[in-house]
């Protein structure tokens, strides 16, 4: 997914994408050691402006996504859509001194640099949508969860376990007898 920049003139590169997972090394990745299941392909719209010597690249994506909850390890359909901008500069690092401190000010943290005449977007596409998916996904806000003794999924069912509170900081001596001789 490469935007060449000499097709940015004065008007707005406008591109548009649909690309299956395998196109993002990253979400290929999470899928692979199963953090989510993309279950269709990832979508988008991109426009890159010129702005002075930046490049101003505003856009959408999306993806369809099957999670596991948390609480009740139900699998669940879910859906990843979310806007970004990035402002790309070009790298004047060998004019820089590396041994230099900078200060870094709110464009450096919302800037990328590049190299060359393409700007290769697959990196910054992959990361928006790792970034929106849970680390601890729940297939809705009341979820209840199993039950910690008997494991029935409490969304469905009631259990018929004591609802005594249990201390577990004694836990590993509550069957222990002591025996005279």
């Amino acid at each position: 997914m490469n935007i060449i920049i000499d097709h940015i003139k004065d008007t707005p590169l406008a591109i548009h994408f649909d690309e299956p997972v395998e196109t993002f090394p990253l979400l290929a990745g999470m899928q692979n050691d199963k953090s989510c299941n993309i279950t269709g392909r990832i979508l988008g719209d991109v426009t890159a402006t010129r702005e002075y010597e930046n490049i101003r690249v505003t856009g959408r994506v999306s993806a369809p996504l099957e999670l596991s909850c948390s609480r009740c390890l139900a699998d669940y359909t879910s859906f990843v859509d979310t806007n970004f901008t990035i402002f790309f500069r070009k790298d004047h690092a060998a004019a820089a001194s590396s041994e230099d401190e900078l200060e870094l000010g709110e464009m450096d943290l919302l800037s990328s640099v590049y190299t060359g005449e393409e700007i290769d977007l697959t990196h910054e596409i992959e990361e928006q949508i790792a970034m929106e998916i849970p680390l601890k996904p729940l297939c809705n806000e009341d979820c209840k969860g199993l039950c910690h003794e008997c494991g029935v999924d409490l969304n469905i069912a009631k259990c018929t376990c004591s609802k005594e509170p249990v201390s577990l900081s004694f836990g590993a001596l509550k069957d222990f007898k002591v025996t005279k001789k």
